[in-house]
């Protein structure tokens, strides 16, 4: 009887899956900040020398 009243809390903890939607949201959203991150930096170069062009222009 003993046994049972120790393993049931466990079998609750290992079956709850209440965190798992936190989790994937926050999957995702560490997903589109690395894709910002990486669009940024390859636009940064292109973006500078089209400024860089305006100015040598004016």
């Amino acid at each position: 009887m003993k046994i049972t009243k120790a393993i049931s809390p466990l079998r609750t903890f290992f079956i709850d899956e209440s965190g798992q939607d936190l989790i994937e949201y926050a999957l995702i959203a560490a997903l589109i900040a690395l894709g910002s991150i990486a669009a940024m930096s390859s636009l940064a170069g292109s973006i500078a020398n089209e400024f860089n062009t305006v100015g040598n222009s004016l």
